[in-house]
């Protein structure tokens, strides 16, 4: 859980030599304070050499686990065993001329960085880095050799590739960042790391692309992420909780994805990617309500099949947030809009159900979520067991019980795969939970209780704003230039501007350009 710092602290910071100690003179005091703050934990390695004629002694200290082991072998250990420490220094050489020759000369691997205090010593260590310690000298240096075992590059699990590319985020940052990497091969691909977390440290990267993504979207991404003073960072979803403006809104207002080439996608687009260290999804900011709902396969299919299967996933949507609404509210206050010969099958269909229509609705989706749930929290072959024949068992068993009416099986199945189809799985959470709502007050209201959530809905969506973008843009406020590719989709020779309202400064400046294949998607 992250929790409050009782005395909050730039983002990022840490503490300074003015507040930390320095380090000893001394090699073996610098070791035990070392040992000492670390709880003498068996995973902190420290090794240490000296010349043959027993002077100027050094020491390599290190995290296992943590560290690129072959690194650290091939680069350091063996250049200090074999190489520098071998040789018998002369009277005339110092312990400074080493510190010299190794910083300069003899480490090849490259971002050294110089260390004065002991809390940068620490925060080197735990994040992977080894750091060399001299005998006589107050300064260490800190080598980049942060490693250790990680995941593969895999295939997504949460959003399926039906075509395109298989490779998913992994919880390496590095990983990450280099996957992207290689389908953008511009210099204009900009990133910037800050360390959110007092405790956690959690690296966090902000990758963008200059010229592109417009400043003052920029500023504010800064300013808000600067704004995070908390314990731990242990995921994205963290950050995006606490950066989002409306806290108490239904709809998401960052867009996670685990896709590479969705994050191209939309670092073409002129949007901005955060990357968390030790999570596999991304975060895509500025976003619109509609980019929850189209999907990179949507450029890699004809235009007209990719047109047709976003018009059946806006269905999906209406289906899954008024579905059971609706049917609730005909049943108790609208029978006339129903045909008669529906309705007397309808009414034969309830004469034996004790419950009211809303309560039979409401045991059907609340039994359709528990078995969602426990479909998902379970492993994937008894997961996907579980939930088909939980779901037909319970539904036919429960209708020859006289609990519900076969009608309304049919109405929540429908209703539950229907939410299945909308790509984005933190959009899906939030039609589940309005679901509920707009059932309850159909219940009590009807047609007119459904009408006025829904204008409310509306209203509330245009009221939002990602990083100063309209939700609902470019419907409202209306951009005919940007129509190309929010509901349909045009092909990809006639797309060839990017969005007017994501990118201000372009369109501002009078620069037009391709996006993703020559397209200007929203995903």
């Amino acid at each position: 859980m992250a929790k409050r710092n009782p005395e909050p602290k730039p983002a990022g910071a840490h503490e300074g030599s003015t507040s930390s100690p320095p380090l000893s003179l001394s090699l073996e005091d610098n070791v035990k304070v070392i040992r000492s703050r670390l709880g003498n934990s068996p995973d902190l390695i420290i090794r240490e050499y000296e010349t043959t004629d027993n002077a100027n002694q050094m020491a390599a200290a290190y995290i296992s686990g943590i560290i690129d082991k072959e690194r650290v072998e091939e680069f350091i250990t063996h250049a200090f065993s074999f190489g520098i420490l071998s040789e018998k220094t002369s009277d005339e050489q110092t312990i400074l001329d080493l510190f010299a020759y190794v910083q300069e000369k003899a480490l090849t691997i490259g971002k050294e960085k110089l260390i004065k205090d002991l809390n940068s010593l620490l925060e080197a260590l735990m994040s992977g880095d080894t750091v060399l310690l001299f005998h006589g000298l107050k300064d260490a240096i800190s080598l980049s050799t942060s490693g250790g075992e990680s995941r593969a590059v895999t295939e997504a699990a949460t959003q399926v590739a039906i075509r395109g590319s298989k490779e998913s985020f992994t919880e390496s940052l590095g990983t990450n960042i280099a996957l992207v990497r290689r389908r953008i091969k511009s210099p204009d691909l900009w990133i910037e790391t800050m360390t959110l977390g007092a405790v956690t440290k959690t690296d966090v990267t902000m990758m963008y692309i200059h010229g592109l993504a417009p400043e003052e979207t920029l500023q504010e991404f800064r300013k808000k992420l600067q704004a995070i003073h908390v314990d731990s960072i242990l995921e994205s979803g963290y950050i995006e909780q606490m950066i989002e403006e409306n806290r108490f809104s239904p709809f998401p207002t960052m867009y996670n994805t685990e896709r590479p080439d969705s994050v191209a996608g939309n670092l073409l687009e002129g949007r901005i990617a955060l990357f968390v260290d030790g999570t596999p999804f991304v975060l895509i900011a500025p976003t619109t309500f509609l980019m929850f709902f189209h999907t990179v396969e949507d450029y890699y299919q004809r235009y007209d099949i990719s047109t047709l299967i976003r018009l059946l996933r806006l269905l999906c949507l209406v289906i899954s947030l008024f579905g059971p609404a609706v049917f609730v509210a005909a049943l108790n206050f609208h029978q006339e809009m129903i045909p008669t010969p529906l309705l007397i099958n309808l009414a034969s269909q309830r004469e034996g159900v004790p419950f009211p229509t809303f309560v039979e609705a409401l045991m059907m989706e609340v039994t359709f979520e528990i078995i969602r749930e426990a479909g998902i929290r379970m492993p994937s072959p008894i997961g996907q067991t579980v939930s088909i024949i939980g779901g037909l068992v319970l539904g036919q068993a429960a209708v020859q019980a006289g609990i519900v009416s076969p009608a309304m099986v049919i109405v929540v199945s429908l209703t539950g795969i229907s939410s299945f189809a909308t790509p984005s799985f933190n959009m899906a959470l939030s039609i589940r939970v309005l679901r509920f709502v707009i059932m309850f007050i159909a219940a009590f209201i009807g047609l007119y209780g459904i009408a006025i959530i829904s204008l409310m809905l509306v209203a509330h969506m245009c009221s939002l704003r990602s990083l100063g973008v309209p939700y609902l843009s470019p419907i409202a406020p209306f951009a005919p230039g940007d129509q190309k590719d929010v509901i349909l989709r045009t092909p990809l020779h006639f797309m060839k501007t990017r969005k007017r309202l994501i990118n201000r400064s372009s369109t501002e400046s009078g620069q037009t350009g391709q996006n993703r294949q020559g397209n200007n998607n929203e995903n």
